[in-house]
């Protein structure tokens, strides 16, 4: 252990200056819960996490590439079978097109099973002159717009662990019991039946895959004696916000510690102070843990997130995740991805085109544009190219729904159409057709590497 880490303890970030916290009016209430919450077996186990750290490891040395998505902030109204099914499933045919067309093996991580809280960029909100406090995610309050859903709630916290932990075996059943298998890639087909040409596309690809299957059998090698035919891992992830909350879900594996509430964990971009207590938290856990670098960061910044996220420079161990924009993205990214190179460290690099994209429609939504997107994505790989470095992956705020919160892509949502199904709480998502398209193109710049 390092001299650094022998200052760190469970409770130290709690000595640091913290951001986006709940005011919560009753603290005795929350350190209630939060006992509770201690006492609860953990949502994953730090074997688990080992294992993806390995499966990053790949990644990081350029021999694979990462694909996180998932809604922007999950909901306890909109918690259903079907609804985890769409997100797997878009998932699934998002890795298997880029497995096939970008021909580079995919590691999974769903926003799922954790994502209930999000930042926001002001404390209170105002709708028609009534001033509120800002919904937080339904681990902390409630969306609808009235004085009493909008207290913060520490019981939201039990309820967000216990949709995890059923969100965990429904996903680990997905996944595990077949229906992830190479057989089923024809099944996966909701999103591509919405777009005529994107249905032409995945259904010759799943085609050429059956025939692939089929020869394999015919050859004598049945596909139920491989493991990655018939099954596969999705990993868990989210924004680990609400520290009171992690800090419950952490467990001592040997003289490790690990927070067994996701496999991966990240810190965003308005609470990546070098000297607060989210990097604090973070800098003595053993997940993989991402952080947000966006348009401010500067190369000290990354220099600094670095030294104190991953000291020992364990390949896996961290992921920066560029939110930059499409506009002027290019030289920033190639700056950064340039530094951390010289510097000798072997980091993931993964581009959410998301988060700096986001406009206002002229119909009043909160919306982000698919070329924009794309052009920010079609940079991320520009600047690796000029960098030398290594594309390791994506992450998006998506849904398996048909909602119209993104316009343009192969779909063709207009600004007029986004109010036929503006279904977020937060911030817009790509639906299960776009998701898709964008996996396509993506599929098509891994091929330059």
């Amino acid at each position: 252990m390092n001299q650094i880490d022998k200052t760190w303890g469970p409770q130290s970030w709690r000595s640091k200056p913290i951001l986006q916290q709940p005011n919560y009016p009753c603290k005795e209430s929350l350190v209630k819960v939060c006992e509770e919450l201690s006492s609860m077996p953990p949502l994953v186990t730090a074997r688990e996490v080992l294992q993806l750290r390995e499966e990053l490891a790949n990644v990081a040395a350029g021999k694979g590439f990462l694909l996180q998505g998932g809604d922007c902030a999950e909901s306890f109204s909109e918690f259903s079978d079907e609804h985890i099914r769409s997100v797997v499933q878009v998932l699934l045919q998002m890795a298997v097109t880029l497995t096939y067309s970008g021909k580079c093996p995919v590691v999974k991580i769903g926003r799922l099973a954790g994502q209930f809280a999000k930042p926001r960029s002001a404390d209170l909100e105002s709708v028609d002159g009534v001033e509120l406090p800002s919904y937080r995610g339904d681990s902390v309050n409630g969306s609808d717009f009235d004085e009493a859903s909008r207290v913060p709630d520490p019981q939201r916290l039990l309820s967000s662990y216990n949709q995890s932990a059923i969100t965990l075996n429904l996903l680990r059943a997905l996944t595990g019991g077949g229906y992830a298998g190479l057989r089923n890639v024809k099944e996966w087909n909701r999103a591509a039946m919405l777009n005529p040409e994107l249905a032409k596309t995945y259904g010759a690809m799943a085609e050429r895959i059956h025939e692939s299957l089929d020869f394999m059998e015919a050859c004598g090698l049945p596909l139920e004696s491989f493991s990655s035919m018939n099954s596969t891992a999705l990993y868990t992830s989210h924004e680990a916000l609400l520290l009171d909350y992690e800090e419950t879900m952490l467990r001592k594996n040997g003289a490790e510690w690990f927070n067994l509430s996701a496999h991966m964990l990240w810190i965003g971009e308005r609470t990546r102070q070098l000297d607060h207590a989210h990097v604090e938290f973070f800098r003595g856990i053993e997940n993989p843990v991402g952080v947000k670098v966006g348009p401010t960061a500067t190369a000290a910044d990354v220099a600094g997130l670095c030294d104190l996220l991953d000291p020992e420079c364990i390949p896996g161990k961290l992921i920066l995740i560029t939110r930059i924009g499409a506009e002027g993205s290019f030289e920033k990214l190639r700056e950064l991805f340039t530094m951390v190179k010289e510097s000798g460290r072997e980091v993931i690099w993964i581009c959410d085109p998301m988060h700096g994209n986001t406009v206002k429609s002229t119909s009043g939504y909160k919306t982000r544009k698919f070329d924009a997107i794309f052009t920010e994505v079609q940079n991320f790989f520009r600047a690796h190219k000029a960098a030398g470095t290594w594309p390791g992956g994506l992450h998006l705020e998506m849904t398996g729904k048909d909602v119209t919160e993104c316009t343009g892509g192969a779909i063709n949502v207009q600004d007029e159409d986004l109010n036929q199904r503006y279904e977020t709480p937060c911030d817009p998502r790509l639906n299960a057709a776009q998701s898709l398209e964008l996996a396509y193109l993506v599929a098509s710049e891994l091929k330059n590497f």
